[in-house]
């Protein structure tokens, strides 16, 4: 028994499951967006956080990691019942193919697990859509739930992406214009979470080495909050 998930938010460095391997790679026909309404981790009804979905764009791509939970159907179900909770504003569960950058052509995986959410603010309740730039940069530096600040997942994702060696233009942008509301604000930064992208003209990391070595990380009990 097998199953693979594809991360391309938080799970990028916070997978919070038992996995057996992590892979490095991407989907094709999909681009990240922060349009989709986080209220219960790191927003609230009241001023809901923004955090990644994907959007169906021909030709784009969309890095990130796939984790593989293999053993036994009590493992696989119970990191299902896990991604299940914590990706509850996901109402789509599609299977993609998923590929590595040594062989972009063929897949790497099939049947790769991927939770999008549907683009459609009537039947999906958690759709936010697009907004202007500046719009969104305010949502995302003010909101704050249980998990923490919006603005944390942003720069979290934003170094993610940067140690795998893919950064992506949109996220640091939003990045850049987040900071420049914080400042605004009065609201500092930290120095790791400052300025990480290639804007700063530093080296990306190797990618020679796709596999990264098997973690074990524990299951969260359910009354502990979870990342989105």
């Amino acid at each position: 028994m097998v199953f693979w998930v594809f991360g391309y938010g938080s799970l990028v460095w916070n997978p919070g499951f038992e996995y057996d391997e992590k892979v490095i790679g991407f989907i094709k026909d999909y681009k990240r967006a922060f349009d989709l309404a986080c209220i219960d981790h790191r927003g609230t009804p009241e001023n809901p956080a923004r955090t990644c979905t994907l959007e169906h764009i021909e030709g784009a791509v969309c890095w990130g990691a796939a984790y593989c939970v293999r053993g036994n159907s009590e493992r696989e179900r119970a990191a299902m019942e896990y991604l299940e909770r914590r990706e509850c504003e996901y109402d789509q569960k599609n299977l993609l193919e998923f590929y590595k950058e040594a062989d972009p052509l063929q897949p790497f995986l099939t049947g790769v697990i991927v939770f999008t959410s549907t683009p459609d603010k009537v039947s999906n309740k958690y759709y936010l859509g697009p907004a202007p730039l500046e719009e969104m940069a305010m949502q995302i530096a003010t909101a704050v739930g249980p998990c923490g600040n919006n603005r944390d997942y942003l720069f979290l994702l934003e170094k993610a992406l940067f140690d795998i060696g893919h950064e992506e233009d949109m996220v640091i942008e939003m990045a850049n214009e987040v900071r420049k509301v914080l400042a605004t604000l009065g609201i500092g930064v930290s120095k790791e979470k400052q300025l990480v992208g290639s804007h700063l003209k530093m080296p990306l990391k190797s990618q020679t080495q796709t596999y990264i070595p098997t973690s074990q990380l524990l299951l969260l009990p359910k009354a502990v909050a979870m990342d989105s």
